[in-house]
């Protein structure tokens, strides 16, 4: 009875534990970054066990000792990997302040992409241009963005189907079908993607993809139409698995491409993610065409617009 009344108890404590405490708009950013926290936690603890869990099936002592260790420096690196996160998203909700993240998202607010560069005007930074495909390359890659005239509802919103491959010695390791909205202030909106990863011709990873509006999935802002220096925003938020945000840092940047280059008149921007916080992007990007180079700022490698093409 006392054994019983013990775990009972316990049982009791621990469903407690796991009730998330009450929060209000004042501090949504910080309880959404405590939450994350809190799964993540969960997923490492459970990475753990089930990996203990098979270690004990080693019927070699020795193998089964290293299994062990194994799982205990994933445990380590993983709750880092947590807490790095944790503090990447609080250094963001410092930038954005706390309010909850609900950007108004109404199919009126936004024009029809068929329309952008006819009556309607493109954001000089990022310009929708239909037909138009942008190559970059870097010492290992080759990127085809291509802003097609297809047309995709989200959420009563129409927005351009883009798409966006990766080639590495002309094998693709990555395809993204991205979905981008104007909207009639002229800022450009990021809707969501469906993304993929290949190996051998075979999709394997699909994480990153979302949709506005779809299980919690928010979209974001992929660049003003009048950014300045200092402003900070979210670029997509699908908390746990689409979190890039961009810092405006620079509107005289200069930079050279075999394509295009600018003297003075890029807009720079820096891309961070939680989900990578080790992960740090520089873009220069030139009006009327739009992105023109990438620098990784941890790697130093460079991915630049090598060819424009205009469909007729």
């Amino acid at each position: 009875m006392r054994t019983y009344v013990k775990t009972a108890c316990l049982v009791l404590l621990l469903s407690a534990a796991a009730v998330p405490m009450e929060s209000n708009a004042a501090d949504a950013c910080s309880s959404t970054t405590k939450a994350a926290f809190s799964a993540c936690k969960f997923e490492a603890q459970d990475a753990f066990w089930i990996g203990t869990g098979r270690c004990y099936n080693e019927s070699e002592s020795n193998e089964r000792a290293d299994c062990l260790a194994d799982t205990q420096v994933s445990l380590q690196e993983n709750t880092q990997e947590c807490r790095d996160q944790r503090d990447a998203r609080d250094e963001l909700c410092g930038d954005l302040g706390q309010a909850p993240y609900d950007p108004r998202f109404e199919p009126r607010d936004f024009v029809n992409p068929a329309d952008i560069g006819g009556s309607v005007a493109p954001n000089p930074w990022l310009p929708l241009i239909p037909g138009r495909t942008l190559v970059y390359r870097s010492s290992t890659e080759t990127v085809r963005v291509t802003f097609t005239n297809e047309i995709k509802i989200i959420d009563g919103v129409p927005c351009m189907v883009v798409l966006d491959q990766v080639k590495v010695d002309g094998a693709l390791v990555e395809n993204t079908i991205d979905w981008f909205a104007q909207d009639v202030y002229g800022n450009v909106w990021y809707c969501g993607e469906a993304t993929a990863e290949y190996e051998d011709g075979f999709p394997v990873n699909t994480d990153g993809s979302f949709q506005a509006d779809v299980d919690g999935a928010r979209p974001g802002l992929l660049m003003k139409a009048a950014p300045a220096v200092g402003d900070v925003y979210r670029q997509e938020f699908d908390l746990g698995n689409a979190e890039d945000a961009a810092e405006i840092v620079n509107l005289h940047g200069t930079a050279t491409t075999p394509a295009a280059s600018c003297n003075g008149n890029c807009l720079v921007t820096r891309e961070v993610t939680a989900l990578s916080p080790d992960a740090e992007e520089k873009k220069y990007y030139k009006p009327g065409i739009g992105e023109i180079l990438e620098v990784d700022l941890e790697t130093g490698e460079q991915t630049k617009l090598v060819k424009i093409i205009d469909s007729p």
